[in-house]
């Protein structure tokens, strides 16, 4: 077991093995990770590491909430399993995108939302989630997340894939020519002019 002295710092110690650490130390690391400080005596120390915190992976803030990853980046041996942890503010949403290397899960933590979802020929569906819903949406689809309540939206995501990949809708728009979009989509000067190049994957109207 990890030795505490009496302002509750933990030593490196074990059955009288190992020695105090003077520092400088990261104290509430080594309280979170009391089994890396002092390892079990059955850890031989040989495998990668198997954890890795969401607190320590970088944090995108934008208007409308944040967002924050880790993949096989942040934790290599992940070569098959990426996830994003994400909050939308009341009002918040997670702008219209798709994925181009794999389906999407999700687990919704707190909060109201809802997602909607594109396929092909014009096929989509509107879905409503609460805490403890699991979502899913199918490799390349297009979709988006709203909050709708009056508290923030807490979700979880995961990839069955060694990175995180996505697509603006209106980030792909804003470079394709002027004229294409608005034949194809019937859209007026207003909306190309709110096209924007720069991704903001999170935002609030």
């Amino acid at each position: 077991m990890t030795q505490t002295t009496r302002c509750s710092t933990p030593q490196p110690i074990r059955d009288g093995q190992g020695g105090a650490d003077p520092g400088p130390r990261n104290t509430l690391m080594d309280l979170q990770n009391p089994d890396v400080l002092v390892p079990p005596a059955t850890d031989a120390g040989t495998m990668p590491s198997l954890k890795y915190p969401f607190g320590q992976a970088h944090m995108r803030l934008d208007a409308g909430g944040w967002a924050r990853e880790v993949t096989q980046r942040e934790l290599p041996i992940a070569t098959t399993l990426a996830g994003v942890n994400m909050r939308l503010e009341p009002g918040g949403i997670r702008e219209l995108h798709w994925h181009p290397n794999n389906d999407e899960w999700q687990y919704y933590i707190s909060g109201q939302g809802r997602m909607g979802v594109f396929a092909n020929s014009g096929h989509n569906r509107t879905y409503d989630f609460q805490p403890g819903d699991v979502g899913y949406v199918p490799f390349a689809m297009g979709h988006y997340i709203e909050n709708t309540g009056d508290t923030p939206l807490k979700m979880l995501e995961l990839f069955r894939a060694p990175r995180f990949e996505d697509v603006s809708l209106a980030q792909w728009m804003a470079p394709t020519p002027r004229e294409l979009v608005q034949h194809h989509l019937k859209v007026g000067d207003n909306v190309m002019n709110s096209l924007r190049r720069e991704k903001q994957p999170i935002f609030r109207p």
